[in-house]
């Protein structure tokens, strides 16, 4: 209701406010006030509050603040965090995964890329996400038919709409400009304002 009115210092003085005797109170109370900063997209001030917080032995917080770091555009950060995840938790996929992805969407050393993609997939052979994002930097290296291949692969598990938006890319680029369109409108109608579909639709506008 605070954050409705539009009373966000309010709504986390609220938060800090929760009783947390324990570890386990502390940490919901603090991943609480992230969550609530996520929603509000205000990224800067979510990754300094997790950067004060101590979270050497807390992997999935760490991996939560490089998220951050990738949301504010500091991929310098993001790296450095996720290589912290990964030397503390090597078998810890989503951190070989996102440092992947991230790489390959911003067209940046493919080749370490795909390797760090494919480790995660050796973790989670049936991960749609993995699978996507192995797709995406198919994509990226120009190898368009092997990119369908993981991509529609991934789409059949998890008909999610990021990966609608990629999957309909590499359509778009075969020429199967029909079948993106469907894709595309099946992804908006799952998720009518995600980030990576709208971004990919202004980017390529294609017609209607």
């Amino acid at each position: 209701m605070l954050v409705k009115q539009g009373k966000i210092n309010e709504a986390r003085e609220l938060i800090r406010s929760l009783p947390a005797q324990t570890p386990d109170a502390q940490r919901l109370r603090l991943t609480t006030e992230v969550q609530l900063l996520r929603d509000l997209r205000q990224w800067q001030a979510a990754y300094d509050l997790l950067d004060n917080a101590r979270l050497d032995d807390d992997i999935d917080l760490l991996y939560e603040q490089a998220m951050l770091a990738e949301k504010l555009n500091r991929m310098d950060l993001m790296e450095k965090l996720l290589r912290r995840v990964i030397a503390q938790s090597p078998d810890y996929y989503n951190a070989y995964n996102a440092l992947g992805f991230s790489l390959a969407d911003r067209n940046l050393r493919l080749k370490e890329a795909k390797e760090l993609i494919v480790k995660a997939l050796s973790f989670a052979p049936e991960d749609p996400f993995i699978m996507d994002s192995l797709g995406w930097v198919e994509f990226r290296l120009g190898n368009l038919e092997t990119a369908l291949t993981h991509l529609q692969k991934a789409y059949q598990i998890k008909a999610d709409a990021e990966i609608a938006a990629h999957l309909g890319e590499v359509l778009w680029q075969l020429k199967r400009e029909d079948e993106a369109h469907k894709i595309w409108q099946e992804g908006l109608q799952a998720a009518p304002d995600n980030e990576t579909l709208q971004e990919t639709l202004r980017r390529l506008q294609p017609k209607s």
